[in-house]
């Protein structure tokens, strides 16, 4: 293992912890073969968007007052996920304008935290070893891209590791996911993923890979209706899958 270079701290997402977990040890996989020590810190919690989307201000404020004073005291604070980080990073601020002490506290916070592709490509500067010649296509997540400017750098990470992307029509158009919006308009979401996934399916690409699990989880359900037999991915699953599959078998 390379030397460390310093800690970070994993802010796992509430998707991942409970429905996939071996996305997380995916991305723990990937910071420690950047030259990290991967911190998990116990108090951590949701981002408090759920509450933050629902106009739910007050426990949406306690929440974040919860995730700032479990994460203020590390150097890098990395998320595998553009919506937790948008959260985080530019709603904090304005969630807890009103309380001075925690909104100085979420300034000093936002300033370090990283979507994990975006923390492998330009702050650890890391280099994936493991080559994979499949053909894949990208969904650019809502808020990784228009919250955070995450759109080349997994594309970078998948095509150093030697996987091909085959870009769809409309790569940028959102899934229909959108949180508490596929529950408030599920005709119109289930019409929005139908599209997206027609999309990535007619690029005859191997499979479907985005970087948010709330979008994953959207578009393999939809293809699971449809019958169509198209694998989806977390881009640290497809950087990390061959590595974590000979650990398990040794």
């Amino acid at each position: 293992m390379t030397e460390e270079k310093g800690e970070v701290a994993l802010f796992v997402t509430c998707l991942i912890d409970n429905l996939r977990p071996d996305i997380g040890f995916s991305v723990v996989s990937l910071i420690e073969d950047a030259g990290f020590k991967v911190i998990v810190p116990e108090l951590q919690s949701c981002c408090g968007q759920p509450n933050f989307n629902g106009g739910d201000k007050l426990n949406a404020q306690k929440t974040a007052r919860k995730v700032i004073d479990a994460f203020i005291d590390y150097e890098y604070v990395v998320i595998a996920s553009g919506s937790c980080g948008g959260m985080i990073k530019h709603h904090y601020i304005d969630l807890l304008v009103d309380d001075t002490l925690y909104r100085q506290k979420a300034e000093r916070l936002t300033a370090k935290v990283y979507e994990l592709s975006h923390f492998l490509c330009e702050v650890a500067d890391y280099k994936p070893v493991f080559i994979d010649k499949m053909e894949v296509t990208y969904h650019d997540a809502c808020a990784g891209l228009r919250e955070l400017d995450i759109k080349n750098q997994p594309r970078a990470l998948l095509a150093q590791s030697g996987v091909n992307i085959i870009e769809m029509d409309e790569p940028e158009v959102c899934c229909g996911f959108g949180g508490a919006f596929c529950v408030k308009y599920p005709e119109i979401s289930n019409q929005m993923v139908e599209k997206k996934v027609m999309d990535a399916n007619k690029t005859d690409a191997a499979a479907l890979v985005t970087g948010d699990l709330g979008c994953l989880m959207n578009m393999e359900g939809k293809l699971h209706r449809l019958g169509i037999d198209l694998q989806v991915f977390h881009y640290a699953e497809l950087l990390t899958r061959e590595r974590l599959t000979r650990e398990r078998l040794t």
